[in-house]
């Protein structure tokens, strides 16, 4: 169905910024995945109950503007930064080097409408008033 379709599909366009507009990306080709992260470091960056993310391949996405970093390593051992504008304060994206992704924060988006999320993962660390979408695949930590 899709090669009847051939150059008829148009690409979403997955490009933002931080709240001030000073730092900003774009994205080459569709996310990898997209769901919501109830982690308790998404939840103390974003300031809210979870974090919706899409997940690009690192090559993908072009990150422009004055960025500062803040790392972290994660439960699976990766060596995560997270990247924020330094006038705002807006996180905007996290990114890794093994393997290399970049994690963009769906609130950012030009287009938020764009996000779909497909699952919803670290669940364990959900707070109790945070009544998440159950008609979407739940899972305690990532999928495996």
């Amino acid at each position: 169905m899709d090669a009847l379709r051939g150059n008829d599909m148009t690409q979403a366009n997955y490009s933002g910024r931080c709240a001030c507009g000073s730092v900003r990306f774009e994205c080459s080709e569709e996310p990898r995945r997209m769901f919501n992260c109830h982690c308790t470091h998404c939840q103390r960056a974003t300031g809210s109950g979870y974090a919706p993310v899409l997940i690009f391949s690192r090559a993908a996405v072009k990150l422009t503007g004055d960025i500062k970093y803040y790392s972290w390593t994660s439960e699976r051992g990766t060596v995560l930064e997270r990247g924020f504008c330094p006038t705002c304060g807006n996180p905007v994206f996290v990114v890794a080097s093994d393997p290399a992704f970049c994690v963009v924060y769906a609130p950012s988006l030009d287009d938020p409408k764009l996000y779909r999320p497909e699952d919803q993962r670290w669940t364990r660390s959900a707070q109790p008033w945070d009544k998440f979408d159950q008609t979407i695949p739940c899972y305690e930590k990532g999928p495996s």
